[in-house]
């Protein structure tokens, strides 16, 4: 098969079963660029997967300042920014590729990072992106997975339940704590996906003023106070009431959740200790739709020992941690096999999770 982009013509090989990629993601928690050199096997329509090597690269304490201010800046600003980062990332790249004596790779697979999602107004943008990052590479890259989504009527988010759905489906549910929840399960033969609540994006904003990157394992969140009202305002956000497919972004938490946490001057303790339990909440009601369900915990949030009891103790439903490679990397590996599904043309985003026109094969190939 073959087919034109950018003027480019792109020849497939669907008779090809084995292919080796680098996945790279960068989340909204930022805690850094995530990069996984991984192997995916395509035997009697059945995918499997190895990871061969995994790496996080912190921000510095200046990408870190950027990143947090995207939704602020001018449009003019924010391409500027967008080709400093791509060089950034670029090299983060190829650091990895080096270090790891990568050879023979079909591709680079970036996510990039979301600038702005907006998706009721047709807007999506994640930086990192640009062409740039295959003159710097001199790789294929396949990237921008989320804007086809968006146009074409969808929340541009989730993506990566293809994966859940193709490579994980031993599991009921696939459950991501990062800076969001989101879950992926299959519903009357169909895979939906959806975000549930702000997980990290907020845990980590308020244990900063502590002079803390991340509360481990739920240590100080374990001496607070739930502070009732704040619980139930929280709980009662009009977010809450909707029907998937629904998805979050950094915008709804500084318009929503930090003005209604902040006008209450509590302590941290006890607004990490609300939070938890406001996360918890939520995540046991999408959880127990479903009974004797298995549940693939990953992301950061599975390191909070704290939250993920208290998730447990309001759910019969059972909490599987992985390894550490999947737990931190399952992203990243997803946006690879992601990006794979695109060198194919196969679908690699759903409209029964996104709520688009119709399954698509999304992104774009920069090739020489």
């Amino acid at each position: 098969m073959a087919f034109f982009q950018n003027g480019l013509l792109f020849l497939q090989d669907m008779n090809k079963t084995q292919y080796r990629v680098v996945g790279v993601m960068s989340g909204t928690s930022l805690d850094g660029v995530d990069l996984v050199a991984a192997s995916f096997s395509l035997d009697d329509g059945s995918w499997t997967y190895h990871i061969e090597a995994a790496h996080t690269e912190p921000y510095s304490a200046y990408w870190q300042a950027v990143l947090k201010d995207l939704v602020s800046q001018s449009m003019e600003d924010l391409q500027q920014i967008d080709k400093d980062y791509t060089e950034y990332l670029a090299g983060f790249i190829q650091d990895f590729i080096a270090a790891n004596k990568l050879k023979a790779l079909d591709a680079v697979c970036s996510h990039g990072h979301t600038a702005l999602h907006q998706p009721e107004k047709g807007l999506t943008y994640q930086i990192g992106n640009l062409p740039e990052l295959y003159e710097l590479l001199q790789l294929p890259v396949v990237c921008n997975f989320r804007v086809q989504d968006v146009a074409l009527g969808g929340q541009g988010a989730p993506l990566v339940p293809i994966g859940d759905a193709l490579l994980f489906s031993d599991y009921d549910f696939c459950l991501n704590l990062g800076g969001f929840a989101n879950v992926s399960t299959e519903n009357q033969q169909q895979r939906i996906a959806y975000d549930i609540c702000p997980v990290n994006i907020v845990l980590n904003h308020y244990v900063s003023s502590l002079g803390l990157a991340y509360d481990d394992q739920g240590q100080i969140a374990s001496t607070g106070d739930i502070h009732q009202e704040l619980l139930q305002h929280l709980n009662g956000l009009e977010f809450y009431k909707k029907e998937a497919p629904k998805s979050l972004g950094l915008e709804w938490v500084k318009q929503q959740v930090f003005p209604l946490i902040d006008s209450f001057q509590l302590p941290i303790a006890t607004v990490l200790r609300t939070f938890v339990e406001h996360i918890a909440t939520q995540i046991a009601t999408e959880l127990n739709k479903a009974q004797e369900a298995t549940v693939l915990v990953t992301g950061g949030g599975a390191y909070h020992r704290f939250l993920i009891h208290q998730i447990q103790a309001r759910t019969s439903n059972s909490l599987v941690v992985p390894d550490k490679a999947l737990v931190n990397f399952k992203e990243a590996l997803v946006f690879g096999f992601l990006g794979v599904l695109k060198l194919r043309g196969a679908v690699n985003c759903l409209s029964s999770v996104t709520g688009a026109k119709q399954d698509h094969s999304s992104g774009i190939i920069f090739n020489h």
